[in-house]
């Protein structure tokens, strides 16, 4: 399970996972196709109970939710998201034939991050699911990310400094991305798993601590290593700026 998991996270970061809960199948086919286009991994889903059991398997980076779904909505599955400590982060954008404004202050008040009214463009889909993850989940957008001039091209997969380029492992480049992204935070053990190797990964915490001392070590060269600081007792944080 942990090494499928992985296999199945790591394609997911390149572009994000997306969970699709749509009923209609053309809508459904036709967002699927744009967003693979796009380099997106799509979990598709016809119903709220369809959904709910995708989300125990795989945690989504973005959930796509129709409206009018046979069953219960899809603004009652948005609250049961928001109400749940492992799913409350995950951004949505709410897919709807409705547009009193009324309908849009629901559907935003139930807790997705944006609403796009039917019918719409692939193009227009994409660009909101853009602007969504790189407010609520920049680490998986393609924005080169520059810190302390620490550079990071997730496109390329490289990490440069002023003194040449940075070899680090595929995990130490993820950490690395979501540091570079969550400046000045405070993240436990516990939440770093989550974010960098995916919340269905059952290894130890203190295997985060073998891979921050591998961070370190490649960041050295270049003294960027002081970035990476140890919180005793709580967990890491990553600097914006040398000390």
């Amino acid at each position: 399970m942990g090494t499928a998991w992985n296999e199945r996270r790591n394609e997911a970061l390149m572009g994000g996972a997306i969970l699709v809960v749509e009923d209609e199948p053309a809508i459904q086919e036709l967002i699927a196709v744009n967003l693979e286009h796009a380099g997106h991994q799509v979990l598709r889903a016809a119903n709220v109970p369809e959904a709910e059991a995708l989300v125990r398997e795989v945690l989504p980076d973005l959930v796509l939710l129709d409206w009018m779904l046979p069953g219960p909505p899809g603004v009652n599955f948005a609250r049961q998201l928001r109400s749940d400590q492992r799913t409350k982060d995950i951004p949505i954008i709410m897919l709807t034939a409705r547009a009193q404004e009324q309908d849009k202050i629901v559907g935003l008040e139930s807790g997705a991050d944006d609403y796009v009214t039917k019918p719409f463009s692939p193009r227009e889909l994409l660009a909101r699911i853009k602007a969504v993850m790189r407010r609520r989940a920049p680490q998986l957008t393609e924005d080169v990310v520059e810190v302390a001039d620490l550079r990071l091209d997730p496109i390329a997969h490289r990490v440069s400094a002023a003194a040449g380029n940075i070899d680090l492992g595929p995990t130490e480049f993820r950490m690395l991305h979501f540091f570079m992204t969550h400046p000045e935070r405070v993240y436990s053990r516990a939440q770093l798993l989550d974010e960098v190797w995916g919340d269905h990964v059952f290894v130890e915490e203190r295997t985060v601590d073998v891979h921050i001392r591998r961070l370190r070590q490649a960041l050295e060269p270049t003294e960027h290593d002081s970035l990476v600081e140890t919180v005793r007792g709580t967990g890491y944080r990553f600097r914006r700026a040398l000390a």
